[in-house]
């Protein structure tokens, strides 16, 4: 891929899973690249292995849940980088069951950690972290194939990602005249940390085997198995770079055609 022209990244959920592969890659083409989680011992530990690395990286604690320690993240970003020309907006959490025994607070936390966060974190983006309006403005959300399809046990999950589709091809019409560019990224059965806890839920719900459970996904997928992390995070590297600038409004899957829109 061609140099880009962004200079710095933010990456919410970058310590694990598709957020650290993000981290990877962007930090890799030359990004200073700020990271959140929920824990220190993991933003640390993360920090500190890729620095290691000779790659700009740096990062803090931070609930994405909350507005204010949002306003707190996107400052010290900005403080450590500069402005933030890419913002991967990464952080989730699984969660479902059956509908009827859901409670409010798992019903709130998903929308909360999929959906509102996404909406935090890019508003104090575009109000103070001062995005680059031109060719290297880039907003990233990570979705998922279940907003658009729906995923059985699995309605705030659904709810949450759908959502977050929406807001991504409203705020991409929005902005278009910028030059920043929105789009989600729509994974579909990813083997993350949170792939293993779906597939111990299943499992308890279904009585049965977490093998029985990843057998009957890889049977669902065409390819025949998971996509990698680092899958995903090759298609949110290659919407940061200069050629994908005319890509915006869009919600593209990385799921072995599991998904066909």
């Amino acid at each position: 891929m061609e140099a880009m022209s962004a200079r710095a990244a933010l990456v919410t959920g970058g310590t694990s899973g598709i957020g650290l592969a993000v981290v990877r890659k962007l930090a890799a083409r030359g990004l200073g690249v700020f990271l959140c989680a929920r824990t220190e011992d993991s933003v640390r530990a993360t920090v500190k292995e890729l620095s290691g690395l000779s790659l700009e990286v740096d990062g803090t604690v931070a609930d994405v849940r909350s507005p204010d320690a949002v306003r707190q993240l996107v400052a010290a970003a900005v403080t450590r980088f500069g402005p933030i020309d890419v913002l991967v907006n990464n952080a989730g959490r699984n969660g479902g069951g059956v509908t009827a025994q859901i409670t409010d607070e798992l019903w709130l936390d998903v929308i909360d950690t999929n959906l509102n966060s996404v909406f935090y974190v890019t508003r104090e983006v575009l109000s103070s972290g001062r995005i680059d309006e031109s060719a290297s403005g880039r907003i990233i959300n990570i979705a998922s194939t279940g907003g658009k399809q729906g995923v059985p046990l699995g309605a705030p999950y659904s709810a949450a990602k759908a959502g977050v589709i929406g807001f991504t091809k409203a705020l991409a019409k929005e902005l278009a005249k910028t030059g920043i560019t929105v789009n989600a990224v729509c994974p579909g059965y990813v083997e993350t940390p949170m792939a293993v806890r779906v597939r111990q839920a299943y499992a308890k719900t279904w009585n049965t085997s977490e093998d029985e459970v990843l057998a009957q996904f890889n049977d669902k997928i065409p390819l025949g198995r998971y996509s990698s992390s680092e899958e995903v995070a090759g298609l949110v590297e290659y919407l940061t770079t200069d050629t994908a600038a005319s890509i915006t409004a869009q919600a593209l899957n990385v799921c072995g055609g599991l998904g066909i829109y």
